[in-house]
C-alpha cells in the first residue's frame, strides 16, 4: 500500500479501508450501537419539525384544547429521547476513538523502533515524534466531529428533508436552488485544504525537531550564548506555522460559508414562493412553519457536514503518512530458519568490508576474539572501532566477509535473540526518566534483593546511593540529569553485570569514573569477563594494558595486533598512542 496519494479518491478509500480493517473493525458492535443511537438522536430533529404543523394548525389556529396536551407531550418525549441518545453515543464513540488512536500510536512507535539505524539517521527525533503524536492526533479531529454528531447530522438531514418533501416537494427544490452552484467551489476548497494540511504537518515536524535539538543541547546553547539565535529560528517556524494553519482554516471554513450562501438563496426563494401560496390559501401557516423550521434546522447540520469534508482531507494526509511508516520494513531481520545463537564461543571477523555510501568504514578486517579472553580495540577517531560493535549486535551487516560466533554466521541468526546474548556498556550512557532501581532492572521482576545488591556493590553504585534522597527509588531525571557522568556510567555497568550474558561489549566503560572508582569497577569487569568473550573499545590505554589481545585499527584496517608489551616493542601506531597519553602529550 506504499505511495498512496490521499488526493486520489481510490487511494483515499484504500487508506481509510486499512484504518477500518486494522483499528476499527474490532469495535464494530460498539460502533454500530453508537451510530444507531446517533441516528435516533438525528431523527428526533425531523420529528420535532414535523410536530410544528399540528402545533400551529390544530392548536394555535384551530384552537383544539385536546391537541395542546398530546402535542406538548410528544415534543417533551422527543427532547428526552434526544438527550439520552446524545449522552450514550458520545460516551461509546469517545471510547472507540481513544482506543483506536492509542492502538495506532502504539503500533507506530513499536514499528519504528524495529527499523534499521539508517532510518533514524535520516529522520530526526522531533520529526518522528510528530509522526507518532501529531499525525495520529490529526485523526482525532475526524473522531471529534463524529462524536459531536456527524452521523446524527446526516440522519437529521435526511429526516428534515423528508419532512420538507412531504409538505411540498416544489418548496424543497426552491430551497436547494443554490446547491449546484457550490459543486466546483467546494472541490477547489477541498483540494486547497488537503495541500495546506500537508504543509501544516511538515511545519509541525520541523518545530518538534527544533525543540528536540534545543532541549538536548541546552548546555551547549548556553555556553555559546546561542539563546537568541535559537529563539529566532523557532520564531521563524512558528510564524510559518501561523500562516499555514490560517490557510488551512481558510480552506476548511470556506465550505460552510458556501453553504451559508446556498441556504440564504434557498430561504429567500421559499419565502417568496411559499408566501404567495399561503396568501392564495393553497397552503396553511402550519405547513409553512413546519417546512421553514425543517429547512432552518437543516442549516447547521449541513454546515458541520460541509466542514467535515475538509477534515477528511486533512485526516487522509495523516493516514497516508502513518501508513508510509508502517509499510517500511527493516532489512536486518531473522532468516526463515534462523540458526540458534551459541551460548559461548569465539567471535571472528573474516575479511569484513563495510561502506556507508562512498565512505569505506571497514576494509578487510580479520581477527578473532577468543572466548574467555579480553580483546581490546584501539585506534584514532574514525578508525571503525564502534562499527565493529554494530556488526556484532547486527545493527548493520557486512557488505562482504562475515562475522561469526562459534563458527556460525551472525546473519543467519535472529537479531533479537543475538542481542539477548550481549551486554553493552557504551561511552554515552542512556538513562530513562525513572528511578535508579528501574534504570538497572529495566522491567525485570526475577531479580532477588541479593542479586541486585551484588551488582550495586560491584559497579560501585552503592558508594553514592547514600547521597540520594530516596536511595534506589530516587528519580534520575531526564536522561539522568540528576546524576553526575560517573554515576550514570556506574548504573550502566550495573545493568551489564545484571544481564550476565556470554558476550560483553565495553565502549570506554570507565571513561567518566574517577581513579579510585575506576580501579574498583575494572576489577568488577575483570571478574565479569571470566569465561566470556569480551571486547573493549579503549581510548584510555591504561585500562587495557592487561588485555589478552589488542587490535589496532587505522582507516578501517587492522594495522597491528598483540599484547600491550609486544605492541610497544613493535613500535608503530600503538606505541605512538601510548607515548602521547602516558607522557601527557
Amino acid at each position: 500500500m506504499a505511495d498512496l496519494d490521499p488526493d486520489r479518491p481510490e487511494d483515499r478509500r484504500k487508506l481509510f479501508s486499512w484504518l477500518w480493517q486494522t483499528y476499527l473493525r474490532q469495535h464494530k458492535k460498539m460502533l454500530f450501537l453508537g451510530l444507531t443511537l446517533m441516528a435516533i438522536e438525528g431523527a428526533m430533529l425531523g420529528a420535532l419539525a414535523k410536530m410544528l404543523q399540528p402545533m400551529f394548525d390544530n392548536v394555535f389556529v384551530g384552537g383544539q384544547r385536546d391537541a395542546l396536551w398530546w402535542v406538548a407531550g410528544v415534543i417533551m418525549l422527543l427532547f428526552v429521547v434526544r438527550a439520552i441518545t446524545s449522552l450514550l453515543h458520545k460516551v461509546i464513540l469517545t471510547t472507540i476513538s481513544r482506543r483506536s488512536i492509542a492502538a495506532l500510536q502504539n503500533d507506530l512507535m513499536a514499528h519504528m523502533i524495529r527499523l534499521d539505524l539508517s532510518f533514524f539517521a535520516i529522520n530526526s527525533p522531533g520529526y518522528l515524534i510528530e509522526r507518532v503524536h501529531g499525525d495520529v492526533q490529526a485523526l482525532n479531529a475526524i473522531w471529534s466531529a463524529i462524536v459531536r454528531g456527524a452521523g446524527r447530522d446526516f440522519v437529521a438531514l435526511i429526516a428534515l428533508f423528508a419532512v420538507a418533501i412531504s409538505i411540498d416537494w416544489r418548496w424543497t427544490l426552491v430551497g436547494l436552488i443554490g446547491g449546484p452552484l457550490l459543486i466546483a467551489p467546494s472541490l477547489i476548497a477541498q483540494k486547497y485544504t488537503k495541500k495546506q494540511a500537508e504543509k501544516a504537518r511538515e511545519v509541525a515536524a520541523h518545530m518538534a525537531t527544533r525543540l528536540d535539538e534545543v532541549f538536548h543541547g541546552v548546555t551547549s546553547i548556553k555556553l555559546n550564548t546561542l539563546e537568541a539565535y535559537n529563539g529566532r529560528r523557532y520564531r521563524d517556524l512558528t510564524g510559518h506555522q501561523v500562516k499555514v494553519e490560517v490557510k488551512t482554516q481558510l480552506g476548511a471554513a470556506s465550505i460552510p460559508s458556501l453553504i451559508d450562501i446556498m441556504t440564504g438563496l434557498g430561504f429567500v426563494g421559499v419565502i417568496i414562493y411559499g408566501g404567495l401560496e399561503i396568501m392564495d390559501g393553497t397552503k396553511t401557516i402550519g405547513q409553512f412553519m413546519a417546512f421553514f423550521t425543517a429547512m432552518g434546522l437543516a442549516f447547521e447540520p449541513l454546515r458541520r457536514l460541509g466542514a467535515l469534508a475538509g477534515l477528511v482531507n486533512a485526516a487522509a494526509v495523516s493516514v497516508a503518512r502513518a501508513r508510509s511508516i508502517m509499510d517500511m520494513r527493516p532489512s536486518l531481520t531473522a532468516p526463515a530458519d534462523p540458526t540458534p545463537v551459541p551460548s559461548s564461543g569465539d567471535l571472528t571477523f573474516k575479511d569484513v568490508m563495510l561502506s556507508y555510501g562512498a565512505n569505506t568504514v571497514l576494509n578487510g578486517v580479520s581477527f578473532t576474539a577468543k572466548q574467555g579472553q579480553t580483546t581490546a580495540i584501539v585506534g584514532p577517531s574514525g578508525a571503525g572501532k564502534s562499527t565493529l560493535f554494530n556488526l556484532i549486535a547486527r545493527l548493520v551487516d557486512p557488505a562482504d566477509g562475515a562475522v561469526t560466533l562459534d563458527g556460525q554466521d551472525l546473519r543467519q541468526m535472529d537479531p533479537d535473540q543475538l542481542r539477548r546474548h550481549l551486554s553493552v556498556v557504551a561511552q554515552e550512557t542512556i538513562l530513562f526518566d525513572d528511578t535508579i532501581r528501574e534504570n538497572i532492572l529495566l522491567g525485570r521482576e526475577d531479580v532477588t534483593d541479593a542479586q541486585l545488591q551484588a551488582v550495586l556493590d560491584a559497579a560501585q553504585v552503592s558508594s553514592f546511593l547514600s547521597q540520594q534522597a530516596n536511595g534506589l527509588d530516587t528519580p534520575v531525571g531526564p536522561r539522568g540529569s540528576n546524576l553526575s557522568g560517573g554515576q550514570r556510567q556506574r548504573i550502566a555497568i550495573a545493568r551489564a553485570l545484571l544481564r550476565d550474558t556470554p558476550i560483553l561489549l565495553l565502549d570506554e566503560a570507565t571513561s567518566a569514573l574517577d581513579t579510585q572508582a575506576e580501579v574498583a569497577v575494572q576489577q568488577a569487569l575483570e571478574t565479569l569477563s571470566q569465561g566470556r568473550t569480551t571486547l573493549v573499545i579503549a581510548h584510555r590505554l591504561s585500562t587495557i594494558q592487561d588485555a589478552d589481545q589488542i587490535i589496532v585499527l587505522d582507516a578501517g584496517q587492522v594495522v597491528a595486533r598483540g599484547t600491550h608489551d609486544s605492541l610497544l616493542a613493535q613500535g608503530g601506531l600503538y606505541a605512538d598512542l601510548c607515548k602521547r597519553q602516558f607522557s601527557g602529550g
